[in-house]
């Protein structure tokens, strides 16, 4: 039998914070052998980043290996002098992280970088490793490789960064082992299905062992012949991915499933409570007893073994013998329960603050006519000429939010969302077109606009970071919205700041926190009451949950339906993911290059016929499920520098193409037979032949 490429054994990993040794990771083993992508998932705070950063030899000052083993192709790892692991990193192993940018050096272009590392670790010449980069460039499919070499990391796009930075791990014809750390989580799922079907592929040449570390249950279902599932640093579940996702044993890893939202199911998510403790409190007998919903007193008395239960199945639990009988089932939410019917907990202090006179009776919150949005982009012309040309984001673009309805926009970065929201809201100038917030017209700067419209609008975005001062504690960014648009004295805001922090389900113990002393969940949790604070009759949600953990993604998202159905606030909800989309919105519409191409119900929207391009995004969405089959269908990159296309505005990338009718006339709206529209050349009947057929 082939010797794994990489072994852990028994690791312990800690770190020393105020004099004390806290460990991160306990115990954890795993093999990872040659052309095997091995996926590590769970929480955040559960020790996956800890792990990677053992394993490359890369943990920071005040961390340590306490005990174990790590063996890289045999070789103690953790003994190999550091002039050795120079010589293996980037040469035998590479590692990829979340932000390429991080990775990337601002100050050489793409392909120096590159040729760079090639000529590290290997004897080439300047240009015979530069024409290695280009190669690698061409390799990933980066358009225009040569000149892409020439660029900066900051003028191209994150996915294109994120394939160079790829080029550059794989360029060693010698890679043993890559590790991926959370490659694709701010990518959209047509530039992450692209960059997957990359990874696969060049791991079929290279035959290297791969450790992919992630949240994202699709992906691991898609990419990963066997997942480790981590929690509070030990090893919960370590099964081949098909066992897990069907026959998983561990409580945790089927709350983790059961967290993630599937296209066309409105059934409510089952979040998990509580939360990851914090190394100073962890357990000394089961990690998870004190969340898990089928604990008993031996769970909080005794630690559990890792035990085998069969065909290379490992898991950590007492009970392990029951679920895999059947004779006990983890709780789990009805599946016929609808997101509508969660009941409100702690919400009841939002009846204070909202109110029919506060914002009125209309049906509908907010309207949109004909608005297009622009701003200028360098272009070659431009410098040539000096002057920023314009770029339109958004299009003639009309849409009415329902008062209590979500709203979903769906579509790829640069497609013109988040410059619609930003409009609405007066961070960027609408050009031309009309808004209108409760028959309010919204025009100007926040500062030029009323404290009625202020109130009856707030947004949430995708970095709770952008709206919450780091120098202010929790409590003074509560208190100020209920001081200056509600109202309050000092001493009722600082009470009510209280209240909405447990309408939130954090304890009012946070008031004197700063958001570095909180999760990125906890600070999201803040972000929204921060914006409940404020009595909106609408809230703009951007990205709001597109880089949380799934369980905290299901908490999130069930919490904003929640506080919806108490006070029929409405959402304009935006993401680039459509299943997240379909759980939360009453109506979803998509956008291309700042043009809506359909509209609809969500009940009816995963069904044919869709717009070639609502077609893609469904097909490029990691399915939970490994033995999901799906139609694949992979866009060529866009290139919106290139100018607006005559005709249909996604025909240079569609795959239903149809010819010179498509360059030349703009496409009109049909209506299906469920209500929907879509703007496009080929009839409903048509389009849902060919979807449906494609699709069996």
């Amino acid at each position: 039998m082939e010797a794994p490429i990489l072994s852990i054994e028994n690791l312990t990993v800690a770190y020393r914070l105020q004099g004390k040794w806290l460990e991160a990771v306990r115990e954890v083993s795993l093999c990872v052998s040659a052309a095997q992508t091995y996926g590590i998932v769970g929480e955040s705070g559960s020790g996956k980043s800890t792990l990677v950063q053992a394993v490359m030899g890369y943990l920071s000052g005040n961390g340590a290996v306490r005990s174990g083993a790590i063996r890289f192709e045999g070789e103690d790892w953790l003994h190999t002098p550091r002039r050795r692991r120079e010589q293996l990193w980037g040469a035998r192993l590479s590692m990829v992280p979340q932000d390429p940018l991080s990775a990337l050096n601002p100050a050489l272009t793409v392909g120096e970088q590159i040729a760079e590392l090639v000529q590290r670790h290997t004897e080439d010449t300047h240009n015979a490793a530069y024409g290695r980069a280009i190669e690698m460039l061409r390799r990933v499919k980066l358009p225009d490789p040569e000149g892409a070499a020439r660029r900066y990391p900051h003028q191209i796009s994150g996915g294109q960064q994120q394939r160079a930075l790829i080029a550059m791990a794989l360029a060693s014809p010698d890679l043993r082992l890559l590790v991926l750390d959370e490659p694709t989580t701010s990518l959209d799922v047509t530039t992450e299905a692209a960059i997957l079907d990359l990874f696969a592929e060049l791991q079929d040449d290279h035959r290297a062992a791969t450790l992919f570390v992630t949240h994202n249950l699709g992906v691991v279902a898609r990419m990963c012949q066997r997942v480790a599932v981590l929690y509070a640093g030990e090893v919960m579940e370590d099964a081949p991915t098909e066992t897990l996702y069907h026959k998983a044993l561990h409580p945790y890893t089927r709350l983790l499933l059961r967290a993630v939202p599937r296209i066309g199911d409105h059934s409510t998510l089952q979040a998990i409570p509580g939360r990851i403790p914090s190394l100073r409190k962890r357990p000394s007998a089961c990690v998870f007893a004190p969340r898990c919903p089928v604990a008993i007193d031996l769970c909080h008395a005794q630690k559990p073994p890792l035990e085998r239960a069969k065909d290379g199945h490992l898991v950590r639990c007492h009970r392990w013998h029951e679920i895999a009988e059947g004779s006990l089932r983890v709780e789990e939410a009805p599946s016929v329960a609808k997101r509508r019917e969660i009941q409100s907990t702690e919400v009841t202090f939002f009846d204070q603050l909202f109110s029919a006179e506060q914002n009125g009776a209309q049906a509908t919150i907010m309207r949109a006519e004909h608005l297009r949005v622009q701003y200028g982009v360098r272009g070659l012309l431009g410098r040539l000429l000096g002057k920023k040309l314009p770029f339109r984001a958004v299009d003639d673009v009309s849409m009415r939010v329902p008062r209590g309805k979500t709203l979903g926009l769906v579509g790829e970065s640069g497609s013109g969302k988040t410059t619609f929201a930003r409009s609405l809201i007066g961070l960027i100038e609408i050009e031309s077109g009309e808004a209108h917030l409760l028959e309010m017209p919204l025009r100007g700067t926040p500062r030029q606009r009323t404290k009625a419209t202020l109130k009856a609008m707030q947004m949430i975005f995708q970095h709770p970071e952008e709206s919450l001062n780091p120098n202010r504690t929790v409590g003074q960014a509560l208190s100020r919205p209920l001081m200056t648009l509600s109202g309050m004295a000092r001493p009722e805001a600082e009470r009510a700041a209280a209240d909405l922090l447990r309408a939130v389900s954090l304890p009012a113990d946070y008031l004197g926190r700063f958001p570095r002393e909180l999760s990125g969940g906890e600070k999201q949790r803040v972000a929204i009451a921060r914006a409940f604070a404020a009595q909106p009759a609408l809230i703009l949600c951007d990205e709001p949950v597109s880089s949380l953990d799934v369980s905290v993604q299901a908490s999130i998202l069930n919490l904003l339906a929640q506080l919806q159905a108490q006070h029929e606030v409405a959402y304009l909800f935006i993401s680039h993911d459509l299943a997240v989309v379909g759980y939360l919105a009453d109506y979803i519409a998509v956008i291309y290059r700042g043009q809506l191409v359909e509209r609809g119900k969500a009940e009816s929207f995963f069904t044919p016929p869709h717009h070639p391009y609502t077609e893609a995004l469904l097909a490029s969405i990691p399915l939970p499920d490994p033995q999901a089959k799906q139609r694949r269908i992979r866009l060529p990159d866009d290139q919106p520098t290139g100018g607006v296309p005559s005709g249909c505005r996604f025909h240079p990338r569609c795959p239903r193409y149809l010819g010179e009718i498509c360059q030349r006339q703009a496409p009109p709206w049909h209506t299906d037979e469920q209500g929907r529209h879509y703007r496009c050349h080929i009839p409903p009947h048509e389009l849902t032949v060919l979807q449906t057929e494609d699709g069996a």
